[in-house]
């Protein structure tokens, strides 16, 4: 154990971790990041396009997520911790950068920038850890299967098209999937999910911000959409409009229902480390959800009596639908029920995708958000029943 582990470590006094300022300024990468996905997926509407996009966006979350678990255990007011953060940063930019052609001719530069981020702190995590921590085990695991997927990663950058996009799916899987079973490696064992000791309201806190990191990309989109218009027409003021009111739903159904108690369940589960790796499996779809529906909100306001393609509708409605699915899975974990409120909103969803190509973009979107607004209220009003009950009874 080396000298320096323990004034590196965060202090578990029974107060809650606060998100430092410093993880705030790591956060902003990740703004320029999912703006470079959703342009991205806004330029390249295929189905390869999209399985491309998904790969580059689960990277980029993977980096995030991994991240965020590394600073809930080590405390990133300690300046090793943040001068490593500083240097995940550099990696994170210089990858976020390139995402417009990591399938193209910087595969390789996305693929070394991805690698170094992920190997290069799990090594630095272990070398301050020493060998007598009980983290150390499981940060060898880690390390050993984030150097196999950074072979995927530098492999798949040297090769090109689908044998690219075959690898690097393979390197996502090995680092979405490894930590379902332990980091499980021959001669070093598996990790449990139960000695992995984390501040639970910090990360609900720092899952909370990367919806509003997500959010505020979706708001920024649509100014800047409304700015490009060379006239502001009726269509294009309802469709900035539109796409407003539905970021509003948006942040009606994640935070004005669940994100509090959020907080409270990994606080309180006898398992913090199981629930908290299932609050990032989760936040990759919400946030997924948020970046889709920015890249429809573009297209309507770009041209708002456009008649509907397939690509066009699936992603009018891939987008809502996304959300809605993963904030009903999140409120499982924290509620122990999906939400009949989102059920019925993610089948109205497919009542509208069964008539979308009759209409134009304004109208899809329209309706989309008018689900997103019925949900958003409808969860909002059972969840305050639901408290006022529980207050009754008590």
């Amino acid at each position: 154990m080396t000298s320096g582990e323990h004034t590196l470590l965060r202090k578990r006094d029974g107060d809650e971790a606060k998100v430092s300022y410093v993880e705030l300024f790591f956060d902003l990468v990740y703004v320029f990041a999912v703006t470079q996905l959703a342009h991205r997926l806004g330029e390249d509407l295929s189905l390869l396009g999209a399985v491309q996009t998904l790969v580059l966006w689960f990277a980029v979350w993977l980096g995030w997520q991994y991240t965020c678990w590394v600073t809930n255990w080590f405390d990133p007011e300690q300046l090793p911790i943040r001068l490593l953060i500083f240097a995940v940063m550099l990696c994170g930019l210089v990858m976020a950068a390139v995402i417009p052609e990591a399938f193209g001719e910087r595969g390789l530069i996305f693929a070394a920038a991805y690698a170094t981020l992920q190997v290069g702190r799990t090594a630095f995590v272990l070398w301050q850890l020493g060998r007598g921590h009980p983290l150390s085990p499981n940060f060898q695991r880690m390390l050993g299967w984030l150097c196999i997927s950074a072979a995927l990663w530098i492999a798949g950058g040297l090769c090109h098209d689908s044998l690219r996009l075959g690898l690097w799916s393979a390197a996502i899987a090995c680092e979405y999937l490894s930590p379902m079973t332990g980091f499980r490696l021959p001669g070093l064992g598996r990790s449990q999910t139960s000695d992995w000791t984390i501040e639970g309201g910090h990360l609900a806190e720092r899952c909370q911000l990367f919806v509003i990191v997500a959010l505020g990309e979706s708001i920024l989109d649509t100014g800047m959409s409304l700015d490009h218009t060379a006239h502001w027409s009726p269509p294009i003021l309802i469709a900035f409009l539109v796409a407003f009111l539905g970021s509003v739903a948006m942040w009606w159904v994640y935070f004005d229902t669940s994100s509090s108690d959020g907080s409270e369940a990994i606080v309180h589960s006898r398992d913090p480390g199981r629930m908290g790796a299932y609050f990032h499996y989760v936040h990759v779809v919400i946030v997924a959800g948020v970046i889709v529906c920015a890249v429809g909100n573009e297209m309507t306001i770009a041209h708002p009596d456009r008649r509907m393609d397939l690509a066009s509708l699936a992603v009018q409605i891939a987008g809502p639908a996304l959300y809605l699915f993963g904030n009903g899975i999140y409120k499982k974990v924290v509620y122990g029920r999906f939400p009949l409120s989102h059920w019925a909103g993610l089948a109205a969803l497919a009542a509208l995708a069964l008539g979308g190509l009759l209409t134009d973009q304004l109208m899809v979107s329209g309706l989309a958000t008018v689900v997103l607004i019925v949900v958003a209220a409808w969860s909002s009003s059972s969840r305050r029943q639901q408290v006022r009950g529980a207050s009754h009874a008590a």
